[in-house]
């Protein structure tokens, strides 16, 4: 018994370890020679941006470059911001013996690495040697003065974007969760409703949008039909699997100790289904981001979509590659805060003892 104690006991200890403290073990693992390879794997983005620099300003151009310093000033921006960064891990480490700082900084320096030398290897391929063709693929400086120069357009085309998808969204998500609940946890709704899914699921979403242009009589409605369309398919699929999916004991301890047909739903089906549901909502923003695209060349007058259909009539290719650059940086940012909500909801899942 006294073994069984003990072997629990440190199975215990072992699964409370904090992710932290399990850094620091691999940490206090490591020689030397990995302590010094990691400092260099940290400046190489300072040697790869300083390469971009040297690249853009020393190489002769072979088209006109007109307002030449935006691209200078953003790559030096970007190495100021790094190098802070650096200083401050090294910094906390040194005085603090705080290493997380510095350990995020050594996770994301190969990504930066890549992305300065992407950046540099761009700009050779358009503005240096023309291998790209010059002016159906602009080059960076081109592409932001083009972003500065219609910034007012281009927020006014964000926001426009952002209110038609978020509006679908929602209501697809909204009518996603209460048809996947309701058919994961009723067998008898799951009868009716399941051929409909079975009957749609396979249609694509743009496929719907010459007919919804045409039926509907307001081309934004139509719009938002189609976005939410996508992601109450989604939600609910994965809604209706998490949910059936609960094992059937735990609605039988909850009946057991009186629990109401609402408090199974929402203390027992709907927690137990959440990982399922979060990422039917992550496949359902996806789905958004690509209907809202889809939607707005094809007939509704404001938006990103729009804009770029707009630019490219008029061959100004500079400004189609700035609105395709501010579309991945907002659908970047918009997905990057729906993984840190699911992280938040699901911290459970990690097994982190704070």
């Amino acid at each position: 018994m006294k073994t069984i104690s003990k072997g629990g006991a440190a199975g215990t200890a072992q699964a409370n370890l904090t992710r932290q403290q399990l850094e620091e073990l691999e940490e206090r693992q490591k020689t030397p020679f990995q302590k010094v390879l990691d400092l260099l794997i940290s400046l190489l983005p300072l040697v790869a941006g300083l390469a971009a620099v040297l690249e853009y300003r020393l190489l002769p151009d072979s088209f006109s470059n007109p307002v030449p310093n935006t691209y200078l000033w953003f790559l030096l921006v970007c190495i100021g911001l790094y190098a802070v960064r650096l200083l401050y891990g090294l910094a906390v480490l040194a005085l603090k013996q705080d290493k997380r700082p510095f350990q995020k900084t050594r996770f994301r320096a190969p990504l930066y690495t890549a992305l300065f030398l992407l950046l540099a290897g761009y700009d050779y391929l358009t503005l240096k040697t023309g291998i790209l063709t010059q002016p159906l693929v602009p080059c960076v400086n081109s592409i932001m003065n083009a972003a500065w120069g219609d910034r007012v357009m281009l927020l006014t085309s964000a926001l426009h974007t952002l209110r038609l998808m978020f509006i679908g969204y929602f209501i697809g998500v909204a009518l996603g969760l209460v048809t996947g609940i309701t058919c994961g946890y009723s067998k008898r709704v799951r009868y009716w409703v399941d051929p409909i899914i079975k009957f749609l699921g396979p249609i694509p979403t743009s496929t719907w949008i010459p007919i919804i242009m045409v039926v509907s009589g307001s081309l934004f409605g139509g719009a938002i039909f189609i976005i939410a369309l996508g992601s109450w398919f989604a939600v609910t699929v994965a809604s209706m699997t998490g949910v059936s999916n609960v094992d059937k004991d735990y609605f039988e301890a909850a009946k057991t100790l009186g629990a109401s047909e609402r408090q199974l739903v929402f203390r027992v089906a709907i927690p137990h289904a959440m990982p399922n549901i979060l990422q039917g909502m992550t496949q359902a923003l996806s789905t958004a981001c690509t209907a809202i695209m889809v939607a707005e060349m094809m007939g509704v007058k404001a938006g990103l979509g729009w804009y770029i259909t707009w630019a490219k009539s008029w061959a100004s290719y500079d400004k189609m590659f700035a609105a395709l650059f501010v579309i991945c940086m907002i659908f970047t940012v918009v997905t990057r805060i729906m993984n840190m909500v699911k992280k938040h909801v699901l911290r459970w899942q990690a097994g982190v003892v704070k």
